[in-house]
């Protein structure tokens, strides 16, 4: 059962480094998108970010896979520069492949941890489709959401879970939208055509928690 979301943040051409690794320890893939580090000197040491172009892993694994995932992935960077990147992981709540009626519920959705007052709902289809799940959310009460550009890491003829389809480029969309609304908006998402075929996208949460807003 997937329960976890391993996280690494590398310098630009190096996220299927650590995808490659973690598929070797067992994970089916994982989605590449393409960010940039904003961090102060002070932070860069703690963080290994700079004013750069960066590849943000992410890679989803269940228990068992989860740590010997993070094990290669170490592994295969330690003769890389110091300071080369982050790794962290969160819990998943909802886990739901395109193609399917049911979703998972994992470990990350405890009744403990289901008292966030926000959720994190990740929706990654193949490009061209974001936009339609945006409205299919905005129908079902999410307010907004981001689309990000991202390329999946299965290889051509893969069934992964997560990297999807043969078509490489993705769309992540990231929505943040109140607990009593998750589940209308993973069922507005799930109606649509473009989800209707296995293998064309999922669908994961994770608790969005000390959720402030920014500014006046």
């Amino acid at each position: 059962m997937i329960s976890k979301m391993i996280v690494c943040i590398v310098p630009h051409n190096s996220g299927e480094l650590v995808t490659d690794a973690a598929k070797a320890a067992g994970a089916s893939g994982g989605t590449i998108i393409m960010g940039r580090g904003t961090a102060e000197n002070s932070v860069i040491q703690l963080l290994g970010l700079g004013d750069k172009a960066k590849d943000i892993a992410y890679i989803l694994v269940d228990d068992e896979t989860a740590a010997a995932a993070k094990e290669k992935i170490i592994e295969i960077t330690e003769t890389k520069k110091s300071h080369f990147g982050v790794l962290f992981s969160i819990n998943i709540g909802k886990f739901i492949k395109a193609g399917l009626n049911s979703a998972e519920n994992t470990n990350g959705d405890s009744d403990m941890e289901n008292k966030s007052s926000y959720k994190m709902i990740n929706v990654i289809v193949n490009k061209g489709f974001a936009e339609d799940a945006m409205a299919a959310a905005r129908s079902a009460g999410a307010g907004g959401g981001t689309i990000v550009n991202a390329k999946g890491t299965a290889k051509e003829g893969d069934e992964k879970f997560f990297g999807l389809e043969i078509v490489p480029e993705k769309e992540m969309l990231v929505m943040l939208v109140p607990s009593d609304k998750e589940d209308a908006v993973i069922s507005a998402v799930k109606s649509l055509d473009c989800f209707n075929k296995a293998g064309s996208g999922i669908i994961f949460t994770a608790n969005a928690e000390d959720f402030t807003l920014l500014g006046k």
